[in-house]
């Protein structure tokens, strides 16, 4: 399994609509193949940073699946206006201790 977590700084007074938008575009998310389960966080230091984090089967079921999908096109236009700077993206793998 592959967590992905994405680091999302929103636009100062765009919480509340980014909020609003995220509730709708989870669904799209949801319903992609290798989707196993996200959460939406809210930093407590600065209340316009949010880390998305999204568990998936595979790296590819992200990078490939996911983000070369229609349904991500209609992610990038309900979220990505509220983004500055663009987020960062990165994957990680559970450590077996």
């Amino acid at each position: 399994m592959i967590l992905e977590i994405a680091t999302l700084q929103v636009r100062p007074g765009q919480t509340t609509a980014f909020e609003v938008a995220f509730a709708q575009a989870q669904r799209i998310i949801a319903g992609m193949g290798g989707y196993v389960r996200h959460e939406l966080q809210r930093c407590v230091e600065d209340s316009h940073r949010y880390a998305l984090l999204v568990w998936w089967e595979t790296l590819e079921d992200h990078t490939v699946g996911f983000r070369g999908s229609p349904e991500y096109q209609e992610w990038r236009a309900l979220l990505h206006h509220f983004y500055d700077p663009f987020p960062t993206v990165e994957h990680f793998v559970r450590v077996a201790l």
